[in-house]
């Protein structure tokens, strides 16, 4: 037939012609057919910025984050919030670049190559003629994907972006006033009194109904729903298990030690002392002829009485060792510098050396003790001799028994008994299993991505193997689902006795908050009926004097232009309501010059950061920066860097 196809084949193309152009004229031709078109996620200055942009960009910032941090949870380089910075980010760049372009910040040709050479990785590639690898520098850019000239019009543009805010960030001024007034508020303390209404103190004061529970019990579902979750079965494969499914024959191990006899044995050790006098190389030849001279001296002196080494170095000795009377304890071969080791490996113990000259000076040196190598038995050495056979066979046969692994849950997808009797794996159990870690879990159920396998539709409707996933180093894992209970509301039987707990906190945190505003209003029209008031405390945001943060944040936030000042704080989570009364401003102690530089210089910093922040905003006015996303709840605004 295909021979025949072949022959006829300007007949067939004929016919397929006379077939497709009529089906066009039927039913019509895409508009996306010939050109691709993606939706706006945002503009700047009249230009779009489409989904299919942002997400190249999403993919290409996550692979270098992933490059960087391997073991960064994938998840989070895929959530809302990460898509939405890099789309922040490309807005960013659009803005700086078309702020450039309108106030004409140009980089000179100049200023481009004086900052090529600042880059330390290109200053590698100069020659010492002056000229550049040019080789090296084609390959240096190659490695971001970019040509030397694409690689310089993007240093070219960063240049010119920086110039925007950095005239601004680098300009910002502080004057000494506001640097006092903004450091006061920040470090400014306030002696306080404190009237606790707590939770459980009205807690007794609440009887809830049965129709009050069920009222609060169907206004909650959330709170009284119960996870999927699942008991399975899974193996994992590691180094260790690889490494103990090795059997070593004899023979092996037997000529592992003899060709390694002379590494495996402890090698000989000397115990010596010297006696330095220093004459290093840039002393003036005056100088060290006179150090050589005294030497030479001690060296005469201890050769007459040996036993007087210890003292001579303890009270002529010009080093660290001198207060031990010149000992320098065991040392072995290239433990010293070479001089010094041929000389102390040449003596026999108790012996005195000759005059040694190294970079140091001249040393007079005293062997005290020798210990000779020694190369333990076979029998000694035969569990060290095992264990690290195992560990290095472990190494070459992970590879080839991860691939098995892999291959053998997917083609075996039913049951993970097989490749466990193939490989030796013990199947394990687990009870409870949900969808993301649990605090404290350990092992494939502490790895995200094991657990997403593990939950795919694919493994809790069929009940299959999941894929090997690697979830640790040389460590892999699979799992199957045995039995799986999706997620509920329990019923309200079950969950009565938390309704309960949980309506009455409600009703006592409401009747704390009553009684503190009531008590509030008393304390504010009569201050001389407060009572219940804690001792005077001096607070600030440095020294909070274990008060909870929001009370400490209510009572320096106080209006204080009138004393003593009344302020009230929820304290939320079940710790009630507070009444704060502020009775005086505390001046703070005037802090060392050295810190006092550092608060100048921290202030200074935050100060520059938020005008480039501020003139970065006004810049998104001017050149009508449009979202068309919503920023999602999970999105944390940071500053915007300098």
């Amino acid at each position: 037939m295909f021979e025949s196809i072949r022959k006829h084949s300007k007949i067939m193309m004929l016919l397929l012609f006379l077939l497709v152009i009529p089906s066009f004229v039927l039913v019509g031709i895409d508009s996306n057919y010939f050109s691709e078109k993606s939706a706006v996620v945002a503009r700047v200055d009249g230009n779009k910025i489409t989904q299919t942009e942002w997400d190249n960009a999403h993919r290409v910032e996550s692979d270098r984050i992933r490059a960087q941090q391997p073991t960064m949870d994938p998840k989070m380089l895929d959530s809302a919030g990460a898509r939405y910075a890099t789309l922040e980010r490309m807005v960013r760049e659009r803005v700086l670049a078309a702020a450039a372009q309108k106030m004409h910040m140009i980089t000179s040709d100049a200023r481009l190559a004086r900052s090529l050479a600042e880059i330390p990785q290109i200053a590698a590639l100069k020659r010492p003629d002056g000229t550049m690898d040019t080789e090296g520098y084609r390959a240096l850019v190659a490695q971001q994907g970019l040509t030397p000239a694409g690689f310089e019009a993007r240093v070219r543009n960063d240049l010119s972006v920086n110039q925007i805010l950095g005239g601004v960030v680098g300009s910002a001024f502080v004057t000494d006033a506001q640097i006092a007034q903004s450091l006061d508020a920040l470090y400014q303390r306030r002696e306080i009194q404190v009237a606790r209404f707590n939770t459980t103190d009205f807690a007794a004061k609440v009887s809830p109904t049965d129709a009050e529970l069920e009222a609060y019990y169907k206004a909650h579902p959330a709170q009284f729903k119960q996870l999927e979750s699942a008991n399975v079965e899974y193996l994992v494969l590691s180094l260790d298990t690889v490494r103990d499914s090795i059997t070593l024959n004899e023979d092996d191990l037997r000529t592992y030690y003899k060709e390694n006899a002379a590494t495996l044995g402890s090698k000989e050790e000397r115990r010596a002392s010297h006696i330095l006098i220093k004459a290093g190389k840039d002393m003036p030849a005056a100088d060290r002829e006179k150090a050589k001279a005294r030497a030479t001296e001690l060296l005469a002196q201890v050769r007459k009485a040996p036993a007087t080494f210890a003292d001579v170095a303890k009270k002529n000795s010009q080093d660290g060792s001198a207060a031990q009377g010149g000992d320098l304890g065991f040392f072995g071969r290239k433990d010293m510098v070479q001089p010094f080791e041929d000389a102390t490996f040449g003596l026999k113990k108790g012996e005195i050396s000759d005059l040694v000259e190294t970079d140091f000076g001249y040393h007079v040196i005293q062997v005290t003790d020798i210990k000779p190598s020694r190369v333990p038995p076979f029998e000694e050495l035969r569990p060290a001799i095992e264990k690290d056979l195992k560990a290095q066979q472990a190494q070459r046969k992970y590879a080839e028994v991860a691939e098995s692994f892999a291959n053998g849950v997917y083609e075996q997808a039913d049951s993970l008994a097989p490749v466990a009797e193939k490989l030796k794996l013990k199947v394990q159990t687990a009870n409870g299993v949900t969808r993301t870690p649990v605090p404290g879990a350990t092992g494939p159920f502490a790895n995200a991505k094991f657990l997403e396998a593990l939950f795919s539709s694919d493994s809790v409707q069929n009940k299959r193997n999941t894929e090997a996933v690697e979830v640790g180093t040389s460590q892999m894992a699979s799992g199957r689902i045995v039995s799986y209970t999706p997620a509920e509301t329990l019923p309200l039987d079950k969950v009565r006795d938390k309704v309960r707990t949980l309506y009455v906190a409600e009703k006592a945190a409401e009747l704390a908050r009553k009684e503190g505003e009531a008590k509030l209003a008393e304390y504010t029209a009569k201050p001389d009926t407060a009572s219940g008031l804690t001792a005077p405390a001096v607070i600030a945001r440095d020294t909070p004097m274990n008060f909870p943060r929001p009370l400490i944040d209510a009572a320096l936030r106080a209006n204080a232009d009138k004393l003593p000042a009344w302020t009230s704080v929820d304290l939320g989570a079940g710790q009630g309501f507070a009444v704060v009364k502020v009775n005086r401003i505390v001046p703070r102690d005037k802090p060392e010059a050295q810190r006092a530089q550092q608060e100048r210089m921290q202030l200074m910093q935050w100060w520059s950061t938020a005008e480039g922040v501020a003139y970065y905003e006004m810049l998104k006015e001017r050149f009508k920066v449009e979202m068309k996303v919503a920023r999602p709840s999970e999105f944390t605004v940071t500053q915007t860097e300098n």
